[in-house]
């Protein structure tokens, strides 16, 4: 029984050598593969994405000049007004009594000054003669001069009285599509009032201020020098509901000045408003073409990584098919890629999968793979 023990054992001890020698032998060796993507420079266009609010192009308060009560409202609210166009009508017969008052005293000063024309014109031939004295003629002369004076007195009042008048007929300032009106016939109305009587906006075309942080301006201008810019921006607006806005704008200039509490910088863009879809007040996103970056470098995201300390660094196989370990400058995401601003150069070899099996230094089998697939594929994280 002894016997038969000691040789099961021995059996076992052989078979396990074996399995452990077939093992051995079915390690895989030599240097490891990797999937590496080759890096070619490129035309893109370079866009900053930048929210903001919608605001008319055109914006004037309808306020009353003179004081009265709104006898009539002459338009529909929410329509389009025209410039000049009558809105309000104030109680005029004040006015128009006013009017007519300082025309009367007009002409009576008109009269006047034929009068004494007549009288200093006379005395003027008689001083020669000695049939009046020279006072009496002097006076006579003085009074019609008087006379001139206040029929020009009387012609600005005239002029006064009658812009007036004209106040008591609001019109509209400038052409647009009019709000709420804030008063109803029979409102009393003065013409210090603080409260605007309506608001007209020009909806077509309108701006959009967006706002960009001055940090990111910097850098854009730094990154402009190797851009390649037509002479408009174009700008394109996603509205609130997630849809693009149909017409595209351009930019029409850039604030002067920082916002100090904020730290942003406002850029103002003119769109088209044909259909009045875009209204003041409105929330948008905004892509602004910065230009085109001619030999722009797109790396995979799956070849960029962080360190520790949040630095972007990528392995590239170089041409002796060693890992080399890069710090990466990364300065956008371009749908699934990074745009490279320093690192990485044209012809670069960047592994995209097994990085996790590789470190730098190391011998390397390089196989290329396509965009596609890296596209799909989630190794080497």
């Amino acid at each position: 029984m002894k016997l038969f023990q000691r040789s099961v054992m021995a059996g076992l001890v052989l078979l396990l050598a074996a399995c452990d020698q077939k093992s051995a032998q079915q390690m895989p060796s030599g240097t490891p593969e990797v999937g590496v993507m080759t890096l070619h420079s490129q035309s893109v266009t370079l866009e900053s994405t930048l929210s903001g609010r919608v605001t008319g192009s055109m914006t004037a308060d309808v306020r009353p000049q003179v004081d009265g009560i709104i006898k009539q409202r002459l338009f529909t609210e929410g329509e389009e007004v025209k410039a000049g166009q009558v809105l309000y009508q104030i109680d005029p017969a004040s006015y128009q009594a006013s009017y007519d008052q300082a025309l009367a005293q007009l002409k009576n000063a008109q009269a006047l000054v034929k009068s004494s024309q007549l009288k200093a014109q006379r005395y003027a031939a008689l001083v020669k003669e000695n049939g009046v004295s020279r006072q009496d003629a002097d006076d006579a002369l003085a009074t019609y001069q008087q006379n001139v004076a206040s029929v020009e007195q009387y012609r600005a009042a005239v002029e006064s009285a009658r812009i007036n008048l004209n106040y008591t007929r609001i019109t509209a300032p400038i052409a647009g599509r009019i709000g709420i009106s804030t008063v109803t016939p029979g409102a009393l109305v003065t013409a210090s009032q603080t409260t605007a009587l309506a608001t007209i906006r020009q909806l077509d075309p309108i701006y959009v201020d967006l706002t960009q942080s001055s940090v990111q301006l910097l850098k854009l201008k730094r990154q402009q020098a190797s851009l390649q810019k037509g002479d408009a921006v174009p700008v394109t607006v996603t509205l609130e509901d997630g849809s693009s806005y149909a017409h595209a704008g351009r930019l029409e200039l850039t604030e002067v000045a920082v916002d100090e509490s904020t730290g942003t910088v406002t850029l103002r863009a003119l769109f088209p408003n044909p259909e009045h879809t875009l209204l003041p007040g409105m929330y948008v996103r905004a892509k602004v073409t910065n230009g085109v970056k001619t030999d722009a470098i797109l790396a995979p995201q799956q070849g960029i990584t962080r360190d520790a300390k949040g630095n972007a660094t990528a392995l590239v196989v170089n041409q002796q098919n060693t890992v080399e370990s890069r710090e990466v400058e990364t300065l956008q995401v371009m749908g699934d890629k990074w745009l490279i601003g320093s690192g990485l150069n044209n012809g670069d070899r960047v592994i995209v999968e097994g990085t996790g099996k590789v470190q730098a230094g190391m011998k390397v089998n390089a196989v290329d793979v396509t965009a596609d697939k890296t596209a799909t594929s989630g190794e080497g994280h």
